[in-house]
């Protein structure tokens, strides 16, 4: 009971911090007008759009099966795209929960130890990670002038304050924190033996050798080369699937493919905001993005509502979808083994 309490908790706190942004982005934009443009937008681009996402899902679940084949397990592509778009429809009830549910997913389709599958998502993560911080460098020397100003202000600045605040100690205070630990580490040194046997810590250390058997599958995969040009679709249709759309509203239809890189990493920051699905932090920082053009809010917001709710309607469709195909595959599986 206390822990669905701290879940709904959780949940309607995300969603608050998510409409709070959603607000600010829609305070003082006409909405009747808004809607007005959203239906006049071209859609024949955001269907383009939602091909190229749709190609790039499909190119992430081939990606995440090579890093699961060195743990001596080989699922079917569908059951790992099945469980990816699970993934990315559980992140619209809680932030990031969708790598632990895609994980969950595919170790009750396919019986995969879900702490190596963990480990291969860890490194799948870490690798877009560095993509997209190569991403970032690239629009921040490209146009220094305009992206290198607005990634300062308003991305560089905040994290660098944020971290600051959270290091704002006296040496007495560090110095309390090195007892502390200090202390910690001798005890569990002294008392070792005894923690070996103790059935939780036996638990964390399993799941710990898992994780990093998952972490270890890189080096093992059978197609390096493979992976590569599996990471460079996916984010080859992630550039494809954000530059598109400028072309379906007269406002961003000027922008140029840089510009449209510049928004592919400005709205993967907005995505990674602690939101249900972006709501709100994906909206707030795109328009603000296009801001740099001259581009009025109530245009970005139309560009960012087309971006976002499109890409949303289109994982939760392929989420419910791969939710009903996983539940009519288990039901095979069970009437087989009667």
């Amino acid at each position: 009971m206390k822990r669905k309490i701290i879940r709904a908790l959780n949940f309607f706190v995300f969603l608050t911090i998510g409409v709070i942004l959603l607000f600010l982005a829609f305070k003082g934009v006409d909405f009747n007008t808004l809607v007005d443009d959203l239906k006049s937008a071209n859609y024949y681009w955001v269907g383009l759009s939602l091909l190229f996402a749709f190609i790039g899902y499909i190119s992430r679940a081939y990606r995440w099966k090579l890093l699961i084949e060195p743990l001596n397990y080989n699922p079917p592509v569908k059951n790992v795209f099945y469980a990816l778009m699970f993934g990315y429809l559980a992140n619209f009830a809680f932030p990031r929960i969708g790598e632990i549910s895609r994980c969950g997913s595919l170790t009750k389709s396919d019986k995969i130890p879900m702490d190596s599958l963990i480990g291969t998502v860890l490194i799948e993560r870490a690798i877009d990670m560095v993509v997209l911080l190569l991403l970032l460098i690239v629009i921040f020397f490209a146009k220094i002038e305009s992206f290198g100003l607005f990634i300062k202000e308003n991305v560089l600045i905040p994290i660098s304050k944020k971290l600051l605040s959270t290091v704002d100690f006296s040496i007495f205070y560090w110095l309390i924190i090195i007892i502390v630990i200090g202390a910690g580490i001798g005890l569990f040194y002294y008392f070792r033996r005894k923690f070996k046997r103790v059935k939780i810590v036996i638990k964390i250390r399993k799941i710990i050798r898992g994780v990093i058997s998952g972490v270890k599958t890189v080096t093992k995969m059978r197609s390096r080369s493979a992976f590569l040009m599996h990471t460079l679709i996916i984010w080859l249709m992630y550039f494809l699937m954000t530059y598109v759309v400028v072309f379906s509203i007269p406002a961003t239809q000027s922008l140029q493919p840089i510009d449209g890189l510049f928004l592919l990493v400005i709205g993967g920051l907005g995505m990674a905001a602690p939101v249900q699905g972006g709501i709100g932090a994906f909206h707030w920082i795109v328009t603000m993005a296009l801001s740099l053009y001259g581009i009025s809010k109530s245009d970005g917001l139309v560009f960012a509502t087309i971006q976002h709710e499109s890409q949303a309607i289109l994982a939760i469709f392929l989420g419910a979808f791969s939710i009903l195909m996983l539940f009519i595959n288990s039901r095979r599986k069970r009437k087989n083994i009667r």
